[in-house]
């Protein structure tokens, strides 16, 4: 028989193997594990693992990597299309401080251009005017005169004959910011005179880079060069400016040639010669909207930019 002592330490052992029991059957009933291997107090009312909801993930979409647009750039054209017989005489009016200076100290008489427009509408020839903003402003009765003219039209030249590239003939430089601002301020200057002035530009000189050309983007107009020139600027020879303009002309041709009486006093001379030499080749001047047959040619004022 056990005694009273042995009894008891039999009872208390139970005791305690039944309490670990019923802990460890919790425990694995829970399947619930807290942070450190604790359980955790807020699962422990339940009496089955929490329902496990699947993870769904979306297919990936495919990305596909498009290049920025380039920055816009001003085009140019040098002679319009090959298929037509036409051609476009087309004469820069010249103005900068150095040429004011010698208008005001009389070192030279006159850069004005009625001898060019008094042959141009004795026979009757259709023509383009590149003036520059200075020009306009020094001869506005001739400038008045080019606008009334049905057989004329009037682009930009710049305002005060600044190059936009050098070298460039040794003008004086426009700074890259001041570009687009220096043609707007031509424009707005020939409007005064010439209110139907076309969007098209020449450069001084014809010297321009990619610098200049993304420059005057903003304000959507057509740089326009050449394909002949006439080499009439301090020439004495109109035989020389003739032969020169002659030569190379072809259907499509843009001729290069100055109506500033001071800077190129033959012009006037040598231009019946040159309008008959053109005829004689089968070549018929036009204005240089009707050459391009540029959409510009339907809308005479470019938009104006604020700088």
């Amino acid at each position: 028989m056990m005694s009273g002592r042995l009894l008891a330490a039999v009872a208390v052992v139970g005791a305690v193997v039944l309490a670990i029991g019923d802990q460890v059957s919790g425990g694995e009933r829970l399947g619930v594990v807290g942070k450190q291997g604790e359980l955790s107090p807020e699962e422990t009312t339940t009496s089955s693992p929490p329902p496990t909801t699947a993870r769904t993930f979306a297919a990936p979409v495919p990305t596909t990597t498009v290049a920025p647009p380039p920055p816009a750039i001003t085009p140019v054209v040098s002679n319009g299309p090959r298929t037509r017989p036409l051609v476009a005489l087309t004469f820069d009016s010249d103005m900068n401080e150095a040429m004011l200076r010698s208008l005001n100290s009389h070192r030279v008489a006159s850069y004005d251009a009625t001898p060019v427009v008094d042959v141009l509408q004795e026979m009757k020839v259709p023509a383009t005017f590149f003036l520059t903003g200075m020009w306009v402003e020094r001869y506005p009765e001739t400038a008045a005169r080019i606008a009334a003219d049905p057989m004329f039209e009037a682009a930009n030249h710049s305002y005060s004959h600044r190059s936009f590239a050098q070298p460039c003939y040794g003008l004086p430089a426009v700074p890259p910011g001041e570009m687009a601002a220096d043609v707007q301020r031509a424009f707005d200057a020939i409007r005064v005179k010439v209110p139907q002035v076309k969007p098209y530009f020449r450069f001084p000189g014809g010297c321009y880079n990619e610098a200049a050309l993304r420059a005057l983007a903003p304000l959507g107009i057509t740089g326009i060069q050449w394909d002949v020139v006439g080499g009439d600027p301090f020439n004495q020879s109109p035989d020389s400016i003739v032969q020169a303009s002659l030569a190379k002309a072809q259907p499509g041709s843009i001729i290069v040639l100055h109506s500033t009486f001071g800077t190129a006093p033959m012009t006037a001379k040598a231009l019946p010669r040159i309008i008959a030499g053109l005829k004689a080749k089968g070549l018929t001047p036009v204005t240089l909207s009707e050459l391009l047959n540029h959409p510009a040619a339907a809308k005479p004022n470019p938009p104006h930019a604020e700088f």
